[in-house]
Order: structure tokens, then sequence, then C-alpha cells
């Protein structure tokens, strides 16, 4: 077994290891989705068919993207980034396998540990309480794809805002826009299909698209055959630019280390 399957493995289990903390961040999830559901249910009570949505179909996107935040990691951050301040990265990059892709195979590992252990309640909890539109049987396979191309594409966009240290030596601001960036454009706050005209065209081709809107959708359904296979395929290559975008600053990266004056 090469040496990345055995970086996820750690990944689960370091993320995995207290339960009880990921319990009381499920309970947070949750009693926001209440909220959320809540004023959606307003929304949709004076706007029904709202961006082609029914009231199920907007509380169940609600507490889908509640169960997204801790895999999908919406409110960024990563340990690369204090790693890259106080220079722990020149070990990182003498490591056995390249930076972006022992970083990638350990977020997997994360988003895994988080979806075993904070998404479950708040679904669970909406499905109970609220009008709920569970997922086809069939719809499984292609929404668990959907989820590992949202949170890859989570990791290019937060790995570029960890890489940036190299360079602005303080990631606050960077961190700061991308997250405004990340709630509004991903769906998190509404979904994207309530956005007009231009904006909501533009809000659905950029990245954060991929990362909560498309998994949401393709888990109410709402892509079928050539539809959902470009989905997909916009997740997929969002992914690939920017994971190739991340590679190329690592490569810049390494000429720009300086650790203790060498």
């Amino acid at each position: 077994m090469g040496v990345l399957p055995w970086v996820w493995w750690y990944g689960v289990r370091r993320h995995a290891a207290y339960p009880l903390g990921s319990a009381t961040e499920a309970v947070t999830n949750t009693v926001f989705g209440f909220m959320r559901a809540y004023v959606l249910i307003a929304l949709w009570q004076v706007r029904p068919s709202l961006g082609g949505y029914d009231e199920i179909d907007a509380v169940t996107f609600c507490f889908i993207t509640q169960a997204l935040i801790g895999p999908v990691q919406i409110f960024g951050g990563m340990d690369l980034t204090e790693r890259i301040r106080n220079g722990d990265v020149a070990i990182d990059l003498h490591r056995p396998a390249g930076l972006q892709g022992w970083w990638l195979a350990d977020d997997l590992g994360r988003a895994a540990g988080s979806l075993l252990l904070r998404a479950g309640p708040p679904l669970l909890a909406g499905a109970l309480v609220f009008p709920f539109r569970p997922p086809a049987p069939a719809h499984l396979a292609a929404f668990a794809a959907a989820l590992v191309l949202a949170v890859t594409v989570s990791f290019g966009l937060r790995y570029l805002v960890a890489m940036g240290m190299f360079w602005l030596h303080d990631d606050r601001g960077l961190s700061a826009v991308t997250l405004v960036m990340s709630l509004f454009f991903s769906g998190m706050i509404l979904p994207l299909v309530v956005f007009p005209g231009a904006l909501g065209a533009v809000a659905r081709a950029l990245p954060w698209a991929a990362m909560i809107q498309v998994p949401a959708d393709v888990f109410l359904g709402r892509y079928g055959g050539a539809e959902l296979v470009g989905a997909l395929a916009f997740q997929a290559g969002w992914a690939a630019v920017l994971l190739g975008a991340g590679a190329l600053v690592t490569r810049a990266a390494r000429r720009k280390l300086v650790v203790h004056g060498g």
C-alpha cells in the first residue's frame, strides 16, 4: 500500500478522535438548521416554487447544507496555514509524497471522519420534524461522487489560500474574503436557484457552487441523465483547475521558502 492511503486513514482517525466535540458541533448545526428552515418556509409560503423548488425541496436543501458544513469545511481553514507560518512546512516538503497530495489525502480523511460524526444528526432531525424529501436509492451513488468532488473543490480553494502564506505572511485578509465568497456563492445562505438573472448565472458557474449547490441538487434528484453527468463534470472540471493551480503555486513556493535564513 502506498503512503497516501495511510495518510487518509490517519486523517479519518485524527478527526474522529473526539466524538463528543463532533456531537456538539452536530447539535449546533442542527439548531441553526431549524432557524434557517423556518426562514425558508416563510419565504416559500410567500413565493411558492421560487427557483423551481417547492417548500419541501427548500427545507430538505437547508438540512443537506447543514450536514455538509463539516465534510466540505465551508468555513475554511487548514492546519497547513500554521505550518507555513512557523516553518514546519519544510518538514512536509521532505515527506515521501508531494505536499499537495499529502494534504489532499489528509483532508479527504478529515471529511470522512466529519461525515460519520456530524452529518447524520441534522439530516435525521430535519426528516423527523419537517416535511423532507429523501433521496431515491438510484441517486445515492451519484450523491457520493458529488460529495467527494465537493470536498476536493473545497480543498483546492483552501489549499490556495493556505499557500498564499508564502507571500502574504498573514492569511486573515485572504481568509475573510474567501469565507464571504464561500458562504454567498456556494448556496450556504440561500439556494443559488433564487439568485436572479446574470447574478444567478455567474454564481452557478463559480467553483463555490460545486461545494454545496451541486451536491444538494444531486441529493434532491434535480439532475437526470445527461444533466447529472454535466453536473459531476462541472465539479470535476473545477477540481482539476484548482488542483492544477495548486501544483503550480507549490512549485513556486518551493523557491520562496526560507527557514531560519537558510
